[in-house]
């Protein structure tokens, strides 16, 4: 399910920057791309959930000294088994065999082998005169003559069927020596260099090599490059510069249908219809709420919060420069908002992308008049339907009126509903506890240990706002809200219908969720017993007494990929119950799951906070996936010990260890969950590094 791009020493910000966000454009409805660094990439499990490796343009050296040992076999490991790599650029010339960069300039030369060696040759430049390290001096649009045979699924739009060319941006890029004479290995040449080079050897610019299981594509040029994100305004920019770039954007669309078809060629599902250069563009935000008088009061409050917001000329819009974004309010009566006049302005910022962050966010207030509710309509939110969620929400367990959900926040286009939440703290601290932001597709989804991904429709992305009392601690520690908010999505799914307790979904700790594959075969080890469905991140700050927390939490409910969700689960059950004349689950609807965790979490955070987390002690067990599970300590050299529970202080994994024959030492461990991992697939506990 991931696509993982290096992005450790030796990379530049640039390459990686290009790199990620042409692959989430391709991408991201079938993989979760993320970056990843050499620690990371040395020490954690990544391999099997992994689809794509690659390693971006930068240096090379940089490369050898962070990867050279357990690095590159856990690469070379991963390829041979049945992964794909790419290398760009640097990361072609690291991917060969030996590279012989600048030879004949005593101030640039590298020169040697490399341990990947996925090219069985030589990587030799720069083909093209001119570089010139951190800078554009010697960049250039290379044309590029490709083979389409090597690429059969490339769309030719041309007289000669077996004709594709292009020009690629590219700065510092090899020649693949003699590839030609490498056919018997395993090489193919997919594109040559159709521009006369300075260094001989040939003219293969891309080249695919197949290695065990798996293969590798490296590259000379930087198809990956987008000329939209390619700056023209910089003064110390070379002459020429524009005109390059004006160039390369002629050919963008078959550098792009380049770019599908040599992910199609290492086996990856790409979605054709998508045009790169049509982002994702950033949709109205809809505050609303069930009850006129909560968000009247709320709407009072920030209005009358001095320095809060500036009156726009018009006297119609109020204006809020938070820490990280922009919003401007406008009641829904009033509101001129036009997407269309939205996406003119930025298709024509042609030399550089824009970035969701800086865009202003416009905020539509439905504060209901004469006491009538007033919600947007399905014409307006297509992917969300308010009178849904709000008919849902209000059949609280407990008879009250709720309050976690009550006023929410929807964009069917947003960054990321934590971030807009927990990165503006000076709105953040205004916002009342269940005050929730949900949206339909993040272009920039946040997870532990910093993973930003683009999410597909049909994940729930909601994230809502607890303030918790520093008086609370004693009885309620922080630590375990987020024990709480994975329990309340388990026991909302369960809880769905009448039959939505047959799915066997289950907590990995701390803080994921899981259910059983209804497809799991024992006897092949490519299968899976248990799927990733769910994960939870809290963010907390402290302010004036309060920890104001924002719980954020990502549930694959009806997208296909790139994992699986709640209804592919079902769908799967469904026929296995059919064959039994068993009634049929319930599929899941976005709006009803939403309303029910947010339920159910309310329902629990109010019995936690008067009586601690032990009221849900044997619950939580019940519902996980590790008691008396046999795991292996990496950080005690390789020790084993026996999962026991949580100790609910401090709300750290206890773990007994046991002896070569099985029975138990006398040394217990406490695990922090924010700095170990759990390979609950492995048993292996390891620290992060």
């Amino acid at each position: 399910m991931n696509v993982l791009v290096y992005s450790g020493q030796g990379t530049t910000v640039n390459s990686v920057a290009q790199c990620v966000a042409t692959l989430r454009t391709l991408l991201a409805n079938h993989y979760a791309v993320s970056t990843i660094d050499a620690p990371a990439l040395i020490h954690e499990p990544w391999q099997k959930s992994t689809s794509l490796l690659i390693i971006p343009g930068g240096a090379d050296l940089p490369y050898c000294r962070a990867l050279n040992g357990a690095g590159n076999n856990k690469i070379s490991s991963f390829v041979r088994k049945g992964g794909k790599f790419i290398g760009f650029c640097a990361g072609g010339y690291y991917g060969s065999k030996r590279v012989e960069f600048e030879e004949s300039n005593p101030s640039y030369a590298v020169v040697g082998p490399r341990e990947l060696a996925f090219y069985p040759g030589i990587c030799r430049g720069t083909a093209f005169p001119g570089f010139v390290y951190d800078s554009e001096a010697g960049a250039r649009a290379v044309k590029l003559l490709v083979d389409t045979e090597v690429l059969p699924d490339l769309q030719v739009n041309s007289e000669s069927e077996h004709s594709f060319t292009f020009h690629s941006y590219y700065n510092g890029g090899g020649v693949f020596v003699n590839a030609d004479d490498l056919k018997d290995e395993s090489v193919a040449v997919i594109a040559r260099y159709a521009d006369d080079r300075k260094v001989d050897g040939g003219d293969a610019a891309i080249v695919y090599v197949k290695s065990g299981l798996g293969a590798a594509v490296l590259t000379g040029p930087h198809p990956e490059f987008s000329p939209k994100r390619l700056k023209t305004t910089d003064s110390s920019l070379p002459l020429g510069y524009s005109d390059m770039v004006k160039l390369l954007l002629k050919y963008d669309a078959q550098r792009l249908e380049f770019m599908k078809s040599l992910l199609a060629k290492l086996g990856l599902k790409v979605d054709r219809d998508i045009d790169q250069n049509t982002s994702p563009i950033p949709t109205p935000l809809y505050l609303t709420s069930a009850y006129p008088e909560a968000l009247l009061q709320l709407w009072k409050s920030l209005t009358e919060t001095e320095g809060l917001f500036q009156l726009d000329e018009d006297r119609k819009t109020l204006t809020h420069v938070g820490e990280n974004d922009t919003f401007q309010f406008e009641l829904s009566s009033e509101s001129r908002f036009n997407l269309q006049s939205l996406q003119d302005s930025l298709e024509e910022e042609e030399d550089e992308i824009y970035e969701l962050d800086k865009v202003i966010k416009h905020e539509i207030v439905y504060l209901s008049t004469r006491g009538r509710l007033e919600l947007p309509s399905i014409r307006e939110t297509p992917y969300w339907d308010h009178q849904l969620y709000y008919k849902y929400l209000n059949q609280s367990q407990s008879g009250n009126k709720p309050i976690f959900g009550s006023i929410i926040n929807y964009a069917e286009v947003v960054s990321s509903t934590s971030t807009m939440l927990d990165k503006n703290l000076t709105l953040l601290r205004h916002l009342p506890t269940g005050f929730a932001n949900i949206g339909t597709i993040q272009v920039a989804g946040r997870g532990r240990g910093g993973n930003v991904w683009v999410s597909p429709i049909g994940l729930l992305a909601v994230s809502f706002v607890v303030r918790h009392q520093a008086s609370n601690q004693a009885v309620a520690p922080l630590v375990f809200i987020q024990y709480l908010a994975s329990l309340a999505i388990v026991e909302a799914i369960r809880g769905y219908d009448a039959h939505s307790d047959q799915l066997d979904v289950r907590l990995k700790w701390p803080n994921d969720i899981y259910a059983r594959n209804p497809s799991y075969d024992a006897e092949d080890e490519a299968s899976s017993e248990y799927l990733k469905l769910a994960g939870v991140l809290v963010n907390s700050n402290y302010i004036g007494g309060e920890y104001l927390l924002v719980i954020g939490c990502g549930i694959n409910t009806a997208n296909e990929a790139p994992s699986t969700s709640l209804n592919t689960l079902v769908n799967k059950l469904n026929e296995q119950r059919r064959k039994h004349a068993l009634p049929a689950i319930s599929p899941f609807r976005l709006e009803i799951l939403c309303a029910k965790i947010l339920q159910t979490f309310e329902v629990m955070y109010d019995v936690f906070k008067t009586h601690g987390f032990q009221m849900f002690e044997s619950l939580y067990y019940s519902r996980w996936l590790h008691s008396n599970a046999v795991v292996q300590l990496d950080m005690y050299g390789g020790a084993k010990a026996v999962i026991k529970g949580i100790s609910l202080d401090y709300g750290m994994l206890v773990v007994d260890e046991i002896g070569f024959d099985g029975r138990p030492t006398s040394r217990k461990y406490t695990l922090q969950p924010d700095g170990n991992s759990f390979d609950m697939m492995k048993g292996l506990l390891k620290k992060k590094i």
